[in-house]
């Protein structure tokens, strides 16, 4: 059924959307910093596919941020600042700090602790993101939703050109800036300590939501609850680590003998295996420590969100949603730049500057078709659209440069962006990053504006952070299999194994099709219970 458009008639609708937009640019420029910006300074420092594979798991804060979530819908920082703003200023202060100190950290001479500072900057984003989620979704009513949801795109899109594409050109020696990489994260610290004065001075106050201002709890419950939930996931750690890989090597070790893989890969096949294992002891052992520790925000959180009607399908289909897409791009960054051998300008122009602003088209173009479409039928459209991108990539793999007459693009001097003399441009790597990146601004708007609509207003934060962290899972999660199977499979069938994974989301979102249409909303109707 198609969803009205909204009239933008209420006063400071207009004003609304921009903050949504500035909101998601704060949420993009750290997120790069721990994707592929990261993996672009690994690889140029040498590190091994695998090993950069591995490291996406310094992505897990995302995964897990609805653990601490709840601390954020139960305590107000600041009262001048409000329920949200206070948390919002302390993240980004706090981001500033932490990229500062991940560019004084060399990633060959201390790779681990390099890797535990990427954690920290992780940790720190997934809490903002929290905090943004939770501002956006309280600050717009449900028919601007779509709307607002192609603008935090649009805002997020923008800063990962810049921490993602600008800073490639940055440190290019031969045609960029020569910049290095830890000279790009100490500009990405002094731009979220500017975000960080513009919330605090800027950003409106929300009036308090219908109902309780916050989840009633005992605050003492809440903080021994988290405590606990952390203790646990420190005791599945130093299991994974002591118990589960040696258990992992015994499995494994004697089979990967026979193969003809090499040594290092053979290892990562049973760190991976062991991360199973860990995953599988860690997360029982969590959900039972919060509740022996009574975390009631978070448990009250959860339990008004698995009181609707096929909660625990709609957690399943976001896992599912951009599981392929996920997959494709995990190492997208080393792909183009290691295995295809393409410079880091030419990639920096195409993937990340040119492919992202085909992004921002591809959201705003999505958030308009929606208000005609409706939210199932771009659901499936765009999830389509993503699904078949894949395989421009496994066309690339198997063609190889050259397939395609390509661009020259002209030296160029912006001031804070320049190109020493004219760069080469790939036709097929242009088409290829063209399509995928159309179809995945389409569909990241579509699954945003989903999202939004599952939630209810008193638990905004603990609900939209539990949604978006399955969101990511893929993201995350995909990182070290991606890296064994690219560099045991090879590139071309990783990219078909990558296509495969779309089509069950799909299956699924037919099935689900009279649940999705009923979240479908108009204007004037209620937010939420």
């Amino acid at each position: 059924m198609p969803v009205p458009v909204p009239t933008a008639r209420a006063p400071g609708a207009l004003f609304r959307l921009v903050v949504v937009a500035v909101l998601g640019f704060a949420s993009g420029l750290p997120l790069a910093l721990t994707g592929q910006a990261l993996q672009a300074w690994l690889s140029v420092e040498g590190v091994d596919i695998a090993t950069i594979g591995f490291l996406s798991l310094v992505g897990l804060p995302y995964t897990f941020k609805f653990l601490w979530a709840p601390l954020m819908d139960r305590f107000e920082l600041w009262p001048a600042l409000g329920r949200r703003r206070g948390w919002l200023v302390l993240t980004q202060a706090a981001l500033a700090g932490a990229l500062w100190l991940l560019a004084s950290i060399s990633p060959t001479g201390a790779l681990q602790v390099f890797a535990l500072m990427a954690v920290a900057v992780a940790f720190i984003s997934a809490s903002q993101d929290v905090v943004i989620d939770a501002y956006r979704t309280d600050l717009l009513p449900p028919a601007e939703r779509g709307l607002g949801a192609s603008l935090n795109v649009l805002g997020y899109r923008l800063a990962m050109i810049l921490s993602g594409g600008v800073a490639l050109i940055w440190t290019d020696a031969t045609q960029g800036s020569g910049w290095s990489w830890p000279q790009v994260y100490r500009l990405m610290a002094a731009l979220m300590a500017g975000a960080a004065l513009l919330s605090a001075l800027v950003l409106p106050r929300l009036p308090p939501p219908a109902g309780p201002a916050a989840p009633r709890s005992s605050a003492r419950n809440d903080l021994l609850g988290f405590a606990a939930v952390v203790a646990a996931v420190v005791v599945g750690y130093l299991a994974t680590l002591h118990a589960f890989t040696p258990l992992a090597r015994v499995l494994l070790g004697p089979w990967l003998a026979g193969t003809a893989l090499a040594a290092t890969l053979q290892a990562r096949w049973i760190d991976l295996l062991a991360l199973v294992f860990g995953l599988a002891f860690t997360l029982p052992l969590a959900a039972w420590a919060a509740r022996r520790a009574r975390f009631d925000t978070l448990i009250s959180g959860l339990s008004s969100y698995f009181s609707q009607p096929g909660a625990a399908a709609f957690l399943l289909f976001i896992v599912l949603y951009k599981l392929g897409d996920a997959f494709a791009g995990a190492l997208m960054t080393p792909f183009l730049l290691k295995s295809m051998a393409f410079a880091s300008a030419e990639v920096g122009v195409v993937n990340k500057i040119i492919g992202l602003w085909l992004t921002l088209g591809g959201a705003l173009l999505g958030g308009l078709l929606m208000l005609r479409l409706g939210l199932w039928r771009s659901l499936m459209l765009f999830g389509v659209l993503q699904g078949l991108s894949n395989l421009g990539f496994w066309w690339l793999a198997t063609m190889g440069k050259g397939s395609l007459p390509g661009l020259l693009i002209p030296a160029f001097d912006w001031g804070f962006v320049s190109l020493s003399h004219a760069t080469p441009v790939d036709g097929g790597l242009l088409m290829v990053i063209a399509f995928e990146n159309l179809s995945g601004g389409m569909g990241t708007a579509a699954f945003l504006a989903f999202l939004m609509s599952l939630t209810q207003q008193r638990f905004t934060a603990t609900q939209f952070a539990m949604l978006s962290a399955f969101a990511s899972v893929g993201r995350v999660w995909v990182g070290p299999l991606a890296g064994v199977l690219a560099e045991s499979i090879g590139w071309p069938v990783f990219f078909i194994v990558s296509t495969v994974l779309a089509v069950p989301a799909l299956l699924m979102l037919w099935l689900m099709r009279p649940a999705v249409q009923r979240l479908e909303v108009i204007p004037g109707a209620p937010v939420d219970d």
